[in-house]
């Protein structure tokens, strides 16, 4: 069985008492903090599967100890906020987070995004290579020409589905729903905005990612 370890980060211990009971009774690991700071000082000494990170926290907000744990970590996020406006989601997913749950929530609901997110980030032995572009799934590495380039997690994701479903036409709906999750409060200018950075970290091989008139993007490659 995969032991996932998550790291609860919420100023407020009744949240943290409440994540805490349901993770236990799916058995997974969990540390918790109750600041970005104390947050930031855990993921330093300790891996994680997946943090669950509040926004409004004393001391250090949610959005600051994000990327302040970007700097040495790719590991995913799922943001809770009791504000549920699309700027503070499209925020969140800008900087790198993997999901967003709007309080008050589910526990189940948060455990199956838990679960989701990690399974999307569980790592096998895959090498992908296209002439100068190489991907170390296991590693979780990209490489252009040799040289390892940063991808924050979603970015990640995006290129790791096109190149999956090489050669194929994929509508932007279909990536909203597999890479941000079927109820993702979003639209198209989120995988837009996300395709243009990662052609852009992607450098001359940006033009593997094709776009599809009308219909969405594809990776494109002949042998």
């Amino acid at each position: 069985m995969i032991i996932i370890k998550v790291l609860i980060v919420d100023d407020e211990e009744l949240i943290r008492d409440v994540i805490k009971e349901y993770l236990k009774l799916e058995d997974i690991a969990y540390t918790e903090a109750s600041d970005g700071y104390e947050a930031i000082n855990i993921a330093k000494n300790e891996e994680f599967d997946i943090i669950i990170m509040d926004i409004m926290m004393p001391k250090m907000d949610g959005y600051s100890a994000v990327k302040e744990i970007r700097k040495f970590s790719n590991v995913p996020f799922i943001m809770l906020s009791a504000r549920s406006e699309e700027y503070d989601k499209l925020t969140c997913f800008d900087i790198g987070v993997d999901d967003y749950v709007t309080k008050p929530f589910s526990p189940r609901e948060l455990i199956a995004r838990i679960k989701a997110v990690t399974k999307r980030n569980q790592t096998n032995n895959n090498i992908y290579k296209f002439k100068g572009l190489e991907i170390d799934v296991q590693a979780h590495e990209v490489y252009i020409d040799k040289t390892s380039i940063f991808l924050t997690p979603k970015e990640y994701d995006l290129l790791i589905y096109l190149i999956e479903n090489k050669n194929i036409a994929l509508s932007r709906e279909n990536l909203l729903t597999n890479i941000w999750g079927y109820d993702f409060y979003g639209d198209d200018r989120t995988v837009d905005t996300h395709i243009k950075t990662l052609r852009k970290n992607l450098g001359k091989y940006s033009d593997y990612i094709v776009t599809i008139r009308k219909v969405g993007y594809k990776f494109e490659y002949k042998e």
